[in-house]
């Protein structure tokens, strides 16, 4: 594979298969000169990224043995010098917390949470060589009550707490770190496996309304992904500029966009309470209440 130019930056986008977030953020990120190193944990599922050019290396990013192959690959390719680390590997998780597998909560926080942090152990050395950035992909979900989905809720939670204080370990290091706080956007997460409620769930009586909340991202204010991946690649190579100017003039320490990114950023700066209210009702609660209410009553009037 032909690796980059004299001068070319780099660019490292975990989760690339197609149909995603990652896929189009290369596409994006190849169109606007820089050479993209993309990634996947079966390679041949990308090879049309590696017939435009782009470098393909192998990568699961929640294995250790894996994550470092890839970056001694990497190394060979840039020459030890990463421009943007973009963490953008994840999984789905939908399902009420009272039906949870701890098991597979775990598989889900490894996935996105220990496999972020992980990825920047790995390739800060890089990272630092180029003073370059690292991009976190998180979600609205993570300063929203997602009905059902509480799990990935608390993972993407937890990559924005990581993300802030790592934005400030690494600042003498010259690596900086953006945070996409993603709406709904087009994507393969409509395909993945969905989970089903126990037979013996409480929530067995909005079984429909569970089921609608599978595909919520994918039919409510859903922006194309090559949409989101412009805005996102545009902005982040935005140039430096005081903390005070950046969400105008410079690279944006949070970016927010997607579907419902608007509403959910003017909530979230109006106040817990307001970003609240819009969920209660955006996700069915009253109807939820009802149902709920009176399959209760059935049962103690038995």
């Amino acid at each position: 594979m032909a690796g980059p130019r004299t001068n070319q930056k780099t660019v490292l986008v975990t989760g690339c298969t197609p149909g995603g977030i990652g896929h189009s953020l290369c596409l994006e990120y190849h169109r606007q000169g820089l050479h993209v190193i993309a990634t996947a944990r079966r390679p041949e599922v990308i090879a049309d990224l590696a017939e435009l050019g782009m470098s393909v290396v192998a990568l699961d990013v929640t294995d250790a043995e894996s994550i470092k192959k890839c970056h001694d690959e990497v190394a060979k390719i840039n020459g030890g010098k990463l421009d943007i680390l973009v963490n953008n590997a994840g999984r789905t998780h939908t399902h009420p917390a009272l039906d949870i597998s701890l098991p597979d909560v775990r598989a889900t926080f490894e996935t996105n949470v220990f496999a972020i942090m992980a990825m920047v152990q790995a390739f800060t050395d890089q990272l630092a060589a180029a003073k370059g950035l690292i991009i976190n992909i998180s979600s609205l979900s993570s300063i929203t009550p997602y009905l059902f989905g509480s799990v990935y809720c608390a993972s993407k939670a937890a990559v924005n707490a990581y993300s802030r204080t790592l934005r400030m370990e690494l600042a003498p290091l010259g690596v900086r770190v953006m945070v996409s706080m993603t709406g709904t956007v087009k994507s393969n997460t409509a395909s993945q496996g969905h989970r089903v409620l126990p037979e013996n769930s409480v929530y067995q009586k909005i079984k429909h309304i569970f089921e609608w909340r599978l595909v919520f991202s994918q039919h409510n204010n859903t922006m194309d992904t090559l949409t989101f991946a412009k805005r996102l690649v545009a902005d982040s190579l935005r140039p430096e500029r005081p903390i005070w100017l950046r969400s105008l003039v410079g690279r944006p320490d949070w970016f927010w966009y997607g579907g419902m990114a608007s509403i959910a950023w003017f909530g979230h700066s109006l106040g817990e309470w307001a970003v609240d209210a819009v969920c209660w009702y955006k996700f069915r609660m009253p109807e939820i209440m009802k149902l709920l209410a009176d399959n209760v009553a059935q049962k103690k009037s038995k």
